[in-house]
């Protein structure tokens, strides 16, 4: 097994909690102020690991160009989750969710259009069956 799969799956573990526990702590909530915690929250937890981990010592060293996309990735990310927790707020899980994880599918596109990525037919099915299920799960 490459090293990088439990990663992903506890990954994808802690991406569905976040929709549940999000979806109760939501109730009664303004979005943007729950994202704002949340946020504060991950800063601080990343913060802390990067710190204990000795990992802020490159701090320096790093370049305008990783500067420009970390920061440009943070940004992505915050409007994901303003968006997420708005969809949380408005609508149930069980059809938030399923639509959130088109990321799966669109970040293969996207690896493919903007990192030369190739991608194979296998990859493409399961891209077409992450659309197809998104639809099952949604369509009412």
């Amino acid at each position: 097994m490459a090293s990088w799969i439990p990663y992903a799956l506890l990954s994808a573990l802690f991406a569905a909690l976040t929709a549940i526990f999000a979806k109760i702590g939501i109730k009664g909530v303004d979005s943007d102020l729950a994202t704002a915690i949340r946020t504060v929250v991950i800063l601080l937890l990343a913060w802390a690991i990067a710190l204990a981990r000795g990992a802020t010592a490159g701090l320096s060293d790093l370049s305008g160009r990783t500067w420009l996309f970390l920061v440009l990735s943070g940004l992505a990310t915050g409007a994901s989750w303003l968006c997420y927790f708005r969809a949380l707020k408005l609508g149930p899980v069980s059809q938030v969710a399923p639509v959130d994880k088109l990321s799966v599918a669109l970040a293969l596109l996207l690896a493919v259009v903007f990192l030369g990525e190739t991608i194979s037919v296998r990859s493409a099915l399961g891209a077409g069956l992450i659309l197809a299920g998104t639809v099952v799960l949604v369509w009412r």
